[in-house]
C-alpha cells in the first residue's frame, strides 16, 4: 500500500497544497528521499529516470526545511537549461503556494541579468539556477552563495557533459559544510567522478526500479527505412497521429531546421527550438506547445531538457542517438505521470545492429513496426496535398476576370464531382498511386 506525504514528514501547510494540485500519492523516488532528506545530515545521490517525481523530493523537504527568519540564500538548485529552471521553479512556487515568507528566486540564462541582480537584493531563501548565469553572477560579486545549506543538482548527468566549465566555478565558491543533493537519470563516469571529487565520503544511494520505472508505459518501437524514404515515413506517421502531442528529435540544429521547414511545408501544426535559437523565440514556441497551439516539437537533445507535458503521446528518434543515455532522456519526455507514450526510432539498415545493444544496456525491448507500403505512402502525400490546398490563404491580387472564368468552367460541378476531378487529376500527375479498386472483403 502506497505511504501518504504525511507518513513521510511533510508538513500540514505543503500537504494543503500539494492537495490544491492533486497530488496525493507519493512516487517511488520520493518515498525514498523526502524521508532521508528531512532525518539525516548525509549527502544523497538519488539515480531515478525522468518523469518520475524528482523535483517534488528534493522540493518538498527544501521547502520545509528553510528557515524563513534567516534571509541569507540556504539552498541553491542547479538545472542545465532555463527550461528546466523554470519548470522547477514554477514547481516550487506551486508547491508553497500559501506559504508567503518563503522567497524563491529564479536566475536563468536566455534573459537579461540586471533584472535578476535587483531581484537578488531582496530577501532570498532558495534560488534556481543555470550554471553560466549563476557563475556569471558570482563573478559580478551579484550573489553571495558561501554559506548555503542545500547544493542540489538535477539532471547533473546533462550538467557535468555540456556545462562542466560552469559547474567547476560555482562548486569553489560552495561552503564545505554543505549539504549536497545530486539527482541523475543515468550514472556515467563523469558522475561518479564529480561525487568522488565534490561530495561527501558519507553518501547515500537512492535508486528506484530502473528496470521498470524508467520505461513504465514506454512502448519501444523501430522503423528500418532507406534514406529516401525516411521524410515520407514520418509524415505518414505523424499524420496517423494528427491531434496528439509529440517531439521529434534531431542530432544537430540543421537536422531541427530542415525537418521544420519541411513539416511547415506540410502544414503541421509545429515548432522547433534548438541552442541557436533566442531565448525569446524557444519560450514563445514552448509556451504553443504546452498549450497546444502547436501539436508537434522538433528539437536537439540539450534544448528539450525541462519539458514536463504530461500529454506528450509519443516521441520520435529521427537520429538514433549517441548515447544510451540521452535515449532514456528521450524517451522519458512520454508516458508522464502514469501515462502511457511510444518512443518510435526511424533508423537505417546499417543501424539495426545498435538495436540490441540498446536493449541489453537499458533493459527494454524493443518491437519492430511494419514499414507502411509504397501505395500508403503515395496517398498519404495526396492527403498532405489536400491539407495544403485547404489552408492555402485566398490571394486577393488575383482579377475578378480571371475569377469569373474559371467559375464558369466549374459552376455546374457539385462540391463531390469537384473533389472527384481534382484527384483524377493529381492521380494522374502521380502515376504511382494505384487506381484500382480496393479487394472486397470476404464475409
Amino acid at each position: 500500500m502506497s505511504k501518504q506525504f504525511s507518513v513521510l514528514g511533510i508538513n500540514e501547510e505543503l500537504q494543503q497544497n500539494l492537495k490544491a494540485l492533486d497530488i496525493s500519492v507519493p512516487t517511488d523516488i520520493q518515498e525514498k528521499v523526502i524521508p532521508l532528506i528531512l532525518n539525516k545530515k548525509e549527502d544523497v545521490v538519488a539515480l531515478a529516470k525522468t518523469g518520475t517525481g524528482k523535483t517534488a523530493a528534493f522540493g518538498l523537504p527544501l521547502l520545509q526545511l528553510v528557515d524563513t527568519e534567516n534571509t541569507e540564500i540556504q539552498a541553491v538548485i542547479l538545472a542545465p537549461t532555463r527550461e528546466l529552471g523554470q519548470q522547477i521553479y514554477t514547481n516550487l512556487m506551486s508547491f508553497s503556494a500559501n506559504i508567503p515568507k518563503i522567497s524563491i528566486a529564479c536566475i536563468c540564462g536566455g534573459t537579461p541579468i540586471k533584472p535578476q541582480i535587483e531581484r537578488l537584493t531582496n530577501d532570498t531563501h532558495i534560488v534556481v539556477a543555470t550554471p553560466g548565469r549563476l557563475a556569471d553572477l558570482i563573478k559580478r560579486g551579484a550573489i553571495n552563495i558561501k554559506n548555503i545549506s542545500y547544493f542540489i543538482l538535477d539532471e547533473a548527468d546533462e550538467m557535468v557533459t555540456a556545462l562542466k566549465e560552469g559547474l567547476d566555478r560555482i562548486i569553489k565558491e560552495l561552503p564545505k559544510s554543505r549539504r549536497t543533493l545530486l539527482f541523475t537519470a543515468t550514472m556515467p563516469g563523469t558522475i561518479k567522478q564529480l561525487v568522488q571529487n565534490y561530495m561527501s565520503k558519507h553518501v547515500v544511494h537512492i535508486e528506484v526500479d530502473m528496470t521498470t520505472i524508467g520505461h513504465q508505459g514506454i512502448d519501444h518501437q523501430y522503423v528500418v527505412v532507406k534514406p529516401i524514404e525516411k521524410l515520407d515515413v514520418l509524415l505518414h506517421f505523424l499524420n496517423s497521429k494528427k491531434g496528439e502531442r509529440g517531439i521529434i528529435f534531431c542530432k544537430t540544429k540543421a537536422a531541427v531546421n530542415k525537418l521544420s521547414k519541411n513539416l511547415a511545408i506540410n502544414k503541421f501544426s509545429s515548432g522547433a527550438i534548438h541552442g541557436s535559437y533566442t531565448q525569446g523565440i524557444r519560450d514563445r514556441t514552448m509556451g504553443q506547445f504546452r498549450d497546444g497551439s502547436i501539436e508537434i516539437l522538433v528539437a536537439t537533445d540539450l534544448a528539450a531538457r525541462g519539458i514536463d507535458v504530461k500529454e506528450i503521446s509519443y516521441v520520435v528518434h529521427y537520429h538514433l542517438p549517441d548515447t544510451y543515455d540521452a535515449y532514456v532522456h528521450r524517451s522519458g519526455r512520454t508516458a508522464r505521470a502514469g501515462a502511457k507514450g511510444l518512443s518510435l526510432t526511424i533508423i537505417q539498415d546499417e543501424e539495426l545492429e545498435d538495436i540490441p545493444d540498446f536493449e541489453e544496456e537499458l533493459g527494454i525491448v524493443f518491437k519492430e513496426l511494419k514499414k507502411v507500403d509504397a501505395q500508403s505512402i503515395e496517398e498519404n502525400k495526396g492527403v498532405l496535398w489536400a491539407r495544403k490546398i485547404f489552408k492555402t490563404k485566398p490571394n486577393k491580387d488575383i482579377s475578378e476576370r480571371f475569377k469569373t472564368e474559371v467559375k464558369t468552367i466549374f459552376h455546374h460541378l457539385t462540391k463531390d464531382e469537384l473533389i472527384e476531378k481534382l484527384l483524377s487529376n493529381y492521380v494522374a500527375q502521380n502515376t504511382s498511386i494505384s487506381t484500382k479498386p480496393e479487394p472486397s472483403k470476404k464475409k
